[in-house]
């Protein structure tokens, strides 16, 4: 099932972020978030826009949020989205599940562009993000340091409207 998320799902989130932190490369965090940090981060983007979470059985499974791309305000219609799911549960489609409620949910919020980051090479995230129709339109050579490596990062867009 997909719902909002709500402040009780934090240590849950938490522990599937963390995941990520420790053992991949696809996000630049290279130490834990405390469950204080995370909590202020997660806060704040629920404040202002869409977070949703799949759940079943009681257990969190993945997330996905559309958080703020830049501080100018002619980047207002611009939204940077973000999906992260559960260790040992992909390939359950549940990314798919959540990126088309996310994204169904910022086109009827008005937003014009959405925006995926992704650390390369990520052959999932680049499959779910395309099959959504997303096109890669940058590809920054060696920009983060990660487990002794230098990584590029590519951005993919979608028009929602």
């Amino acid at each position: 099932m997909i719902r909002p998320f709500h402040t009780k799902d934090t240590e849950e989130l938490l522990d599937i972020y963390n995941y990520y932190v420790l053992n991949t490369i696809v996000t630049f965090d290279i130490t834990p978030l405390t469950l204080n940090t995370f909590k202020e981060k997660l806060t704040k983007i629920n404040k202002d826009f869409p977070f949703l979470i799949f759940e079943e059985n009681n257990e969190i499974l993945g997330y996905a949020y559309g958080s703020k791309w830049r501080p100018k305000p002619a980047y207002n219609k611009t939204v940077e989205t973000t999906v992260y799911v559960k260790n040992g549960f992909g390939g359950k489609q549940i990314g798919s599940k959540l990126y088309n409620d996310l994204l169904t949910i910022l086109k009827s919020q008005n937003y014009h562009i959405a925006l995926g980051g992704l650390t390369l090479p990520n052959e999932a995230s680049v499959k779910l993000h395309e099959k959504f129709g997303f096109q890669q339109v940058s590809h920054f050579k060696e920009v983060g340091r990660k487990f002794d490596t230098w990584l590029d990062v590519g951005f993919w867009q979608l028009k929602l409207t």
